[in-house]
């Protein structure tokens, strides 16, 4: 295994166990070690900091351990036999009214550049690095022994995720059994999942303690679902109650996968009703006829460039939705951009308020369920941030 030295005094956030070496603490590399392969990372004058993957970029080394091991078959099957078992702990794992849950969130199950989703039988596995890529493999192997019969089919989905300048020329597809079989379970509710050519691993797993939120307040509601992608908040609303259920996407594709779920769950229901249409000209357009708005776009900033940018979207976005919901009405918003703090995002909510001219109370602030854990050590990977407001 190659041995990389760091420049003097940058092994003080590792000796806090921050998962990452930034290029700029790098000094010198023995060899030359092809990108994804295994790397001990050294102070300069030759002390054992951590082992993981060297990869080209900002970003030179993501840690896999801050122990002087090696990366094999019991590794592997150690750490994922701990995140199952948190999974296990916390109730959604081996769950009969649950089979939909992240088994691995990178960085926060000491993975970085793993996500595992699990879908019934079937999990879907996604790399965000060349190293993970590499040992794609050897990681099924495991986590097929830590699971056993519970797991039948891995699909492979990273070809929108690896580093586009690495050339892997990756392909999505099975690398353990297959299945037709897309519907897994949500606390209780059925629901598609498009791990073929679906958005992240096919659902926004993410969002699930939101979703029940939503159910609890959809009562006797008119509920809109902007962004709806797979439906999941308008399901939910519908077993809560709602008067009526709108769902809205710029993606006919989304539409239809929403008008399935719905139909999974609910046949025949005259209550809901789905748009392919723009957001922002859907509310332009809407008349304040709704009382329980959600919005969760897709992420409008995806690195720090655009950070001014994605602020004026949400402020724009918001501002709308309050000027157009119902006095009393109750308004879910979400930013799912890492780049975007929880202050910024506060700040665009609260200037949107003032220019909608409306009295607004926060009810809820809200995050990533427990089954995307954050590492104390690497606060970074707290992106999905979320208020519910009460609008006079």
């Amino acid at each position: 295994m190659t041995n990389l030295y760091l420049n003097k005094g940058k092994e003080e956030s590792l000796r806090r166990y921050h998962p990452w070496v930034f290029s700029g603490a790098v000094h010198h590399i023995e060899g030359e070690p092809k990108e994804g392969d295994f790397v001990r990372v050294l102070t300069h004058d030759g002390t054992f900091i951590a082992v993981g993957h060297w990869q080209i970029g900002s970003i030179a080394v993501r840690v896999l351990s801050f122990l002087d091991e090696e990366i094999n078959h019991q590794f592997w099957t150690n750490k994922l036999a701990t995140a199952y078992e948190m999974r296990k702990a916390i109730g959604v794992a081996n769950n009969p009214q649950n089979s939909t849950y992240r088994l691995v969130h990178g960085e926060g199950d000491n993975l970085p550049g793993l996500v595992v989703d699990m879908y019934g039988e079937t999990a879907v596995m996604q790399a965000h690095s060349v190293g993970m890529h590499n040992n794609r493999m050897d990681i099924a192997k495991a986590l097929k022994d830590v699971m056993g019969e519970k797991l039948q089919n891995i699909y492979y989905k990273s070809e929108t995720t690896l580093p586009y300048k690495a050339d892997l020329g990756q392909e999505n597809g099975f690398i353990l059994g297959s299945t037709p079989d897309d519907v897994a379970t949500e606390n209780g509710l059925r629901f598609h999942i498009d791990w073929l050519k679906g958005q992240k691993t096919g659902f926004f797993v993410d969002q699930r303690d939101n979703r029940s939120l939503v159910e609890y307040y959809a009562k006797d509601r008119n509920v809109l679902n902007m962004f709806c992608y797979t439906g999941g908040f308008s399901v939910y609303a519908m077993r809560g109650g709602a008067r009526l259920v709108h769902s809205v996407d710029s993606s006919q594709k989304a539409v239809d996968l929403v008008n399935a779920n719905v139909g999974l769950n609910f046949p025949n229901d005259a209550r809901h009703k789905a748009f392919a249409e723009d957001a922002f000209k859907f509310l332009d357009q809407m008349k304040a006829s709704y009382d329980l708005i959600i919005l969760d776009p897709p992420a409008f900033a995806k690195h720090r460039d655009a950070v001014r940018h994605a602020i004026k979207g949400y402020t724009r976005l918001n501002a709308r939705a309050m000027e157009k919901i119902k006095s009393g009405g109750i308004l879910f918003t979400f930013s799912c951009s890492q780049a975007i703090s929880k202050e910024q995002f506060r700040m665009a909510v609260f200037t949107a308020a003032t220019l909608a001219k409306r009295q607004v109370r926060i009810l809820h602030q809200l995050h990533q369920p427990a089954d995307h854990p954050v590492n104390i050590y690497h606060p970074e990977g707290e992106y999905l941030k979320g208020l519910v407001l009460y609008v006079e």
